[in-house]
């Protein structure tokens, strides 16, 4: 039962400058779009799912939340903004599950303190790609929030038109951000920074509470998760689209779902949120961004420590990241072994992909058919060249060419979420219908697996007009 659950709630423990303690605004009518059995499975959770709305949508009483919105400020496009916080969100609770501190966070929840001239609510568009985002990041292996269950209304959202609310239940194991740390240095709130880094460390990274360098420690750590979350990103073409610090998880889970988009056809300065005329946040752009980020995330910690400390750890971010993109490159082409001139060969498949507008996941999925027999594939000359001098790589590796494909097909997905297919779940589900939302779930939590020729239609690229699309961040 959900009441014999183990709510920590620590975050709710800090002094009141870190919050504010308040409820949200239920929905008349709420009804159940989608449930997330397997992660309520490994947090322990098997209660009925409609019992389980009531709860999280407020209209029954749970005395174990801890209900409270969060303050933090950050960078946005590089701009620093004082005070953002939890605008449309409510941390309902924190619980001791089989897998550690899980925060239980109700997006979609109404007004708080910070929603400034926003409504507090969410949207059910945005609340299924968030949701379905999750998962396919979750199946791909790269660190993210999850939802737990996702639920509409009747009620009328203004957005671009007339949206129906929802809110969604999001797990992360923390909701602590780059712009935590940020509102209370600029903010000068005395203490603050330092009161949150043992939070932090008493929660999170508890083996190293004795440690007189605890708090760098934890600041490489942060560094390293995020230069090891982006190159996870690259590698099979996630753009996030709003890097802001506040949507910088100090633990490395991708969060803050907005318009994002997994490329198609390979174009590295491709943008997929419409509001970033700059490419600020451009696909290319993530890795020098996050180390952005990391030093604004430094120079919130400067009074801690020397100037000379925290560029010391800074100046490892490009080893942690090049060190991980470049390990899961080999991977997806199969190489055990490393050799100088994978580089190079690496570099000419990207020419390859961007001038003959190939799709990103598709080209690396069927490389590892390629490499037995190119005869099915209808290729460029200068493709078959590449083709040709990636093949003698690969004989002079130390897999064999078996162990190769399967290497590959463990690495590069077959299924990723595309826009145009969440599109078509979003349209059902404003409709009441979640059929289409718990298959593409179904078969975005198994990426790498081939599901068989009725599945096909999940690898399709999308139609030419609809590739590469750009997105609001209401999305």
């Amino acid at each position: 039962m959900f009441e014999n659950i183990k709510f920590a709630n620590p975050f709710s423990n800090l002094p009141s400058t870190f919050y504010t303690k308040q409820s949200w605004s239920s929905f008349d009518q709420p009804f159940l779009l989608h449930f997330n059995h397997d992660l309520a499975k490994s947090l322990g959770i098997d209660d009925d799912p409609e019992e389980l709305m009531q709860i999280f949508n407020g209209s029954k009483i749970f005395e174990k939340a801890s209900p409270l919105a969060m303050v933090y400020g950050g960078h946005q496009f590089g701009n620093w903004v004082n005070q953002l916080g939890d605008g449309r969100g409510i941390l309902f609770g924190q619980i001791d599950s089989p897998e550690g501190l899980v925060d239980l966070h109700i997006k979609g929840a109404g007004k708080t303190p910070y929603s400034r001239f926003g409504d507090g609510r969410a949207v059910i568009r945005s609340s299924v790609r968030e949701h379905l985002c999750g998962e396919a990041m979750f199946g791909l292996g790269i660190p993210s929030s999850r939802s737990l269950m996702l639920f509409g209304s009747n009620e009328p959202v203004m957005r671009e038109d007339t949206e129906r609310g929802a809110m969604i239940v999001r797990t992360a194991k923390t909701h602590i951000r780059f712009g935590h740390f940020e509102y209370f240095h600029h903010n000068k709130i005395t203490d603050g920074v330092k009161t949150l880094l043992d939070h932090v460390i008493d929660c999170y990274y508890p083996d190293t509470k004795q440690d007189s360098d605890k708090y760098l420690l934890f600041f490489d750590a942060t560094m390293k998760k995020t230069a090891h979350m982006v190159s996870a990103w690259q590698s099979v073409g996630f753009n996030h689209g709003v890097m802001n610090t506040d949507n910088m998880s100090i633990l490395g889970e991708t969060f803050d779902y907005g318009p994002y988009a997994f490329m198609e056809t390979y174009d590295p300065n491709y943008i997929c949120n419409h509001t970033d005329s700059h490419g600020r946040y451009s696909f290319s752009n993530q890795p020098s961004i996050a180390e952005w980020n990391c030093y604004a995330l430094a120079s919130a910690l400067i009074d801690l420590f020397s100037e000379t400390e925290l560029r010391d750890i800074l100046s490892k971010f490009n080893d942690y990241f090049y060190d991980s993109l470049i390990e899961k490159y080999r991977k997806k082409l199969g190489f055990k072994s490393a050799q100088d001139s994978d580089y190079d060969l690496l570099l000419g498949l990207f020419e390859i992909m961007e001038t003959e507008k190939l799709d990103y996941t598709n080209t690396f999925r069927e490389l590892s058919k390629m490499i037995s027999s190119s005869d099915n594939f209808k290729l460029s000359e200068k493709f078959s060249i590449w083709l040709a001098s990636y093949k003698d790589r690969l004989s002079k590796d130390e897999n064999s060419i078996e162990d190769s494909r399967i290497l590959m097909d463990k690495n590069n997905p077959k299924y990723i979420l595309r826009n145009y297919l969440a599109q078509s779940a979003i349209e059902d589900a404003e409709l009441g219908k979640a059929e289409k939302i718990d298959e593409l779930t179904k078969v975005l939590s198994n990426p790498y697996v081939d599901l068989g020729k009725s599945m096909d239609k999940y690898c399709q690229p999308a139609p030419k007009e609809q590739q590469n699309q750009q997105l609001s961040c209401s999305s």
